[in-house]
């Protein structure tokens, strides 16, 4: 097994008055050549966007993109004619394929919002850009992994992604253990605790830590106490 430790306090950071973000890989002005990617993980945001502002229009190509929010509602309007808000309980997947252009703002005037955002490299380039949105009900990810994206386009279930990368989240009772089982054995997965505490292979997690596990098909997580965890199973090369 080989680990990639991520601790939340290691990520880069930055403060731009209305948007706080951490960055667990490169991105914009922080960099670390050690933290560019984790296999197909290119990106994985923590953004925290006071209220009624937000990412004006801008582009995007060949990338897979997912934004979990974690706490209030944000607004997304796209060259595609999508307007929608997203709030906690759903999950937004776009592939930008061959262009797209988007916004996102705070919805709301007085709440910030706190959103995860993650990029993935696509396994096919210049498709014809997708968006795709969904509810996800918090009682099937209790004690259990909930598979939320995937690569299986006749699964109703989950949505598609343009790359065979899963995207599973679990809410933990204290206690409790849970087992994760690579769906694809090449594939690694990178665990990102958004809230909690967790024990794996002997090592404390705590809330907004990440790690990254490659060579092994099964991971046992115990949870130390009430814990939100996602699962980013991903293609290594």
């Amino acid at each position: 097994m080989i680990t990639h430790i991520h601790k939340s306090d290691t990520r880069g950071y930055v403060d731009h008055g209305w948007l706080k973000a951490r960055h667990t890989f490169s991105f914009a002005s922080y960099y670390d050549e050690k933290r560019i990617h984790f296999g197909m993980l290119r990106v994985l945001n923590d953004d925290i966007v006071e209220p009624g502002m937000g990412f004006g229009t801008h582009p995007h190509d060949n990338m897979e993109i997912v934004t979990i929010p974690i706490s209030g509602s944000l607004e997304h309007k796209d060259s595609m004619g999508h307007i929608e808000v997203i709030k906690p309980g759903e999950i937004q997947i776009m592939s930008a394929g061959s262009g797209l252009r988007h916004s996102e703002y705070n919805h709301s005037n007085s709440e910030a919002v706190n959103l995860l955002q993650i990029w993935v490299f696509p396994k096919e380039k210049n498709i014809e850009p997708r968006y795709d949105q969904r509810v996800f009900n918090d009682e099937d990810k209790r004690n259990k992994f909930q598979t939320v994206v995937s690569p299986d386009k006749s699964n109703k279930d989950t949505m598609w992604i343009n790359q065979d990368a899963y995207f599973s989240l679990a809410k933990i009772d204290a206690g409790k253990e849970l087992t994760y089982g690579l769906n694809i054995k090449s594939n690694g997965v990178y665990l990102f605790l958004i809230d909690g505490k967790i024990n794996i292979d002997g090592e404390q997690f705590e809330k907004r830590d990440g790690i990254g596990i490659e060579n092994k098909d099964s991971i046992l997580i115990k949870a130390e106490s009430d814990s939100y965890l996602l699962a980013i199973e991903i293609p290594m090369k």
